[in-house]
C-alpha cells in the first residue's frame, strides 16, 4: 500500500516532483557536508597519527566545485519553482468560475448557475475550474490535499486558486489555518464527477443564477435607485465597469477588478470616482459575503451583451 497521497489534480504530479527532487538535493548535500565531518573526526582523531604540522595548502578548483556546483543546482531549483508558481497563479481564460465564502466552521460553495453547497464541492473532470475566494469572519486556509493546492482565504479580500481534477472520485477538503474553537471540524469534500453528470447535477437546481439573484439584491437594497440607466440621482454608470479603468477623485485611476467592486459596496468612500460625489452609504455591516459576491455577479454581467434581458 502506498504512503502517498492520490495525485488527482493536474499539479499533483509536478509538485511531488519538484519535493522529491528538493529531498533528494538537500538530502545528498547534507549527506556530503556530514560524511566529510565524520571523516575528518575520524582522522584526527585523539591519538591518530596524522600529520598536524599545519601547513596551509590552496585547491582552488575543489573550492569552486564544492560552492559553485550546490549553487547552480540550488538556482536551477529555484527556477523550477518559479515556473510551477507561475502556473499555479495563471488559470486558463476558459475556468469555470465557483465561489467560496469560508465561515467558523463551514465552506459554503456558490455555483455561478445558483446551485449552493456546504462543505461540499461538485467539480467536473478534466475541466479548469478558478475557485474565487472570501472570509465572513476570520483567516481560513482552503486545502485539497490530494489536489496538492492550498489558499488561504481572507476576510475583506478575494483570494483564488485554480486546477483540473484528473481522477473521479471523493477527496478530503480541509482548512489548515487554525480559526477558532472548531478549526479541526471545518472539513468537507470534494466529489470530482464526469462533465455529463456535474450538467446534470447543476440542472437539478431551480434557484436563479447568481447575476439574476444579484439583480434581486441591486433593487432591494436600492442600488437601482442610483445606479440604473434613467435613475434621477447622479451615480456611476455600471454597464461595462468590470475590467475597466477607473479614474478616482484623487487623480489617479484603478482596475474595477473583484476587489474594487468588494471595497466599492462595503467601503465607498476609500476609492471615490472623480465627478461624484461621497454620498454613496457603506453596506458593510448589512450585507453578508454571500450576497456581495451575487452583486458582483450582477455587476459582472452588464459588460455582457446579455444584460438588457437583465433589466427587462
Amino acid at each position: 500500500m502506498s504512503i502517498q497521497p492520490p495525485e488527482a489534480s493536474n499539479f499533483a504530479v509536478p509538485i511531488d516532483r519538484m519535493f522529491d527532487a528538493m529531498l533528494v538535493l538537500c538530502g545528498a548535500v547534507a549527506l556530503g557536508v556530514f560524511v566529510v565531518m565524520f571523516w575528518f573526526c575520524i582522522k584526527y582523531r585523539h591519538g591518530s597519527d596524522a600529520n598536524r604540522e599545519g601547513r596551509q595548502s590552496t585547491r582552488f578548483g575543489l573550492e569552486i566545485s564544492w560552492t559553485l556546483i550546490p549553487f547552480l543546482l540550488f538556482v536551477g531549483m529555484f527556477a523550477w519553482s518559479i515556473n510551477l508558481w507561475t502556473l499555479l497563479r495563471t488559470p486558463p481564460n476558459d475556468a469555470k468560475p465557483i465561489y467560496i465564502v469560508a465561515k467558523q466552521w463551514m465552506w459554503k460553495v456558490q455555483h455561478p448557475n445558483g446551485r449552493r453547497e456546504i462543505d461540499m464541492l461538485h467539480v467536473p473532470l478534466g475541466v479548469p475550474v478558478r475557485l474565487i475566494m472570501t472570509s465572513q469572519d476570520v483567516i481560513h486556509s482552503f486545502y485539497i490535499p490530494d489536489f496538492r493546492v492550498k489558499q488561504d482565504v481572507v476576510p475583506g479580500r478575494y483570494t483564488a486558486l485554480w486546477f483540473t481534477a484528473t481522477k473521479l472520485g471523493s477527496y478530503p477538503l480541509l482548512c489548515s489555518e487554525y480559526c477558532g474553537t472548531d478549526h479541526a471540524a471545518m472539513t468537507g469534500t470534494v466529489k470530482v464527477v464526469s462533465r455529463e453528470d456535474y450538467h446534470a447535477w447543476l440542472n437539478e437546481s431551480t434557484a436563479l443564477p447568481l447575476a439574476k439573484q444579484g439583480r434581486q439584491l441591486f433593487v432591494q437594497f436600492g442600488c437601482s435607485g442610483c445606479h440604473d440607466p434613467g435613475s434621477g440621482i447622479h451615480a456611476p454608470d455600471l454597464r461595462g465597469l468590470y475590467q475597466s479603468r477607473v479614474a478616482l477623485a484623487d487623480g489617479s485611476t484603478v482596475m474595477a477588478d473583484d476587489r474594487y467592486l468588494h471595497d466599492a459596496i462595503t467601503l465607498p468612500a476609500t476609492q471615490r470616482v472623480a465627478g461624484y460625489a461621497p454620498i454613496m452609504p457603506t453596506y458593510q455591516a448589512r450585507i453578508d459575503e454571500e450576497d456581495i459576491l451575487a452583486l458582483m455577479a450582477y455587476i459582472k454581467s452588464l459588460g455582457q451583451e446579455s444584460a438588457h434581458a437583465l433589466h427587462r
